[in-house]
């Protein structure tokens, strides 16, 4: 047997565990006869770790029917966080997105979170304060139910109108970026009769 060990690293073990790259020998020393050898160099590679990336094709806050492609870096395999595993993904749901990947070394890491935000589409209803079937020289006030900012159909901006003209009225109201527009609520006015006296 041998009576002492030196690595080239300056450890004294029989055996020794190395994290690093680099280049290894052990000088040894027989236990008969004092004798030294040193062994042949053995040559220790560490590959990185691949640190992927996330590139999304558009916007990743979008509104409800929307998507964005999410496109990992090149590797070898990927495994995303919804459990797909290939090299991009579609969604359309809010979530915080990852990807892990294997490089042809057999080395595999993971990359930061994306975050995906879905806004939702304001769906406005229109609540008159009356009747929608009225007599000329009256009115009606039909107001959104929905939050935001609005464009009713004859051009006003505020949350509610005050009517006195038949017609068709619908609202757009804009939330986060995201539009939708009301049914149309339909205004009826009817012409006060003119009644004729007639003498005789």
């Amino acid at each position: 047997g041998y009576s002492s060990y030196v690595w080239s690293n300056g450890a004294t073990t029989k055996a020794i565990t190395v994290n690093t790259a680099g280049n290894y020998t052990v000088t040894v020393t027989d236990a008969a006869t004092g004798c030294t050898g040193t062994s042949a160099v053995k040559a220790v590679t560490v590959n990185p770790l691949p640190v992927p990336t996330i590139t999304a094709s558009g916007p990743t806050t979008f509104c409800q029917g929307g998507n964005v492609t999410l496109t990992a870096s090149d590797a070898s395999t990927y495994l995303w966080s919804t459990g797909a595993k290939t090299k991009s993904i579609t969604v359309n749901t809010a979530g915080n997105y990852s990807v892990t990947v294997t490089n042809s070394n057999g080395c595999s890491g993971g990359s930061s979170i994306t975050k995906v935000t879905v806004n939702p589409v304001p769906q406005p209803t229109i609540t008159a304060d009356g009747p929608t079937t009225f007599c000329n020289g009256s009115n009606v006030k039909l107001t959104s139910s929905a939050n935001g900012t609005y464009l009713w159909s004859n051009g006003a901006t505020a949350k509610s109108i005050t009517v006195s003209t038949a017609g068709s009225y619908n609202v757009t109201v804009t939330s986060n970026g995201c539009s939708g527009t009301s049914p149309s609520t339909s205004v009826i006015v009817n012409p006060l009769p003119v009644p004729t006296v007639t003498v005789s």
